[in-house]
């Protein structure tokens, strides 16, 4: 008889590994189907209709890598970085290779100032091979040295990422800045100047190059490059900077 119930066992246990495999793929299609909803509100900047979504995809499966990044991502846009780094940390245990993670925890440590542990994360991934965008982290590491004052270390992930990338804005704005940090103000002023050839319409890159025209007292440059600031932002933060800079010099 005991013999008969331990066949019996054996016959439904493939059965019943089947239902669990089953019940598992099913469960993780619904967290998926919350999370990519959640993926669409904040592609749209709707953080808080995006955080309801993932956190209930969350309450279904919450052992899925690209959730836990996409919540990283919610709550780094609602300036919780220190909630941010949890889910962010999370994403990288569970998916140890997840590169795009990786960096983003290391923005989170960065809004924490906690520039040593943002180098760590941003330098686990620079050589990468496999990462699409590595100018990315690369950016990072020389915005976490600008901050540290470390401005000729800063200056060389700058410069590798635009090896990478020769275009990026971002790049490109913080190595001008980190001219400007070491007083090379007219080298600052060619890149910015390359710079806004690139990015014609980066009214960001504009301001930064109006600045530095007026650190450099070309007077007449600076205030027409924060007029086109003005022109191409209107009714921005940026633009009313641009219109108190304007008044300061007419004064």
């Amino acid at each position: 008889m005991r013999n008969k119930q331990i066949l019996i066992f054996f016959l439904l246990m493939p059965t019943f590994l089947l239902s669990c495999g089953a019940n598992l793929m099913e469960t993780q299609k619904q967290s998926e189907s919350y999370r990519n909803l959640g993926e669409a509100y904040l592609a749209q900047g709707n953080t808080t209709a995006a955080l309801k979504e993932l956190l209930n995809a969350e309450k279904i499966y919450a052992d899925d890598p690209f959730l836990q990044n996409d919540l990283g991502l919610v709550y780094l846009a609602k300036n919780r970085p220190e909630i941010a780094i949890d889910h962010f940390t999370k994403a990288t245990r569970l998916k140890p290779d997840y590169a795009p993670a990786m960096n983003n925890l290391g923005t989170a440590y960065m809004a924490m100032k906690n520039y040593d542990r943002a180098i760590s994360c941003f330098e686990a991934i620079t050589n990468d091979l496999l990462y699409a965008t590595p100018h990315y982290p690369m950016t990072n590491l020389g915005i976490a040295y600008y901050h540290k004052k470390a401005y000729d270390r800063s200056e060389i992930y700058f410069q590798k990422a635009l090896k990478i990338s020769p275009g990026f804005t971002i790049a490109l704005k913080g190595l001008a800045k980190t001219q400007l940090a070491q007083g090379k103000t007219v080298s600052a002023i060619s890149i910015l100047e390359d710079g806004v050839k690139k990015a014609p319409s980066s009214a960001d890159m504009l301001f930064d190059l109006a600045s530095a025209y007026l650190e450099n007292r070309e007077t007449n440059k600076a205030l027409e490059t924060f007029e086109k600031v003005i022109r191409l932002a209107p009714s921005t933060d940026l633009a009313k900077e641009a219109e108190i800079k304007i008044r300061q010099i007419r004064k």
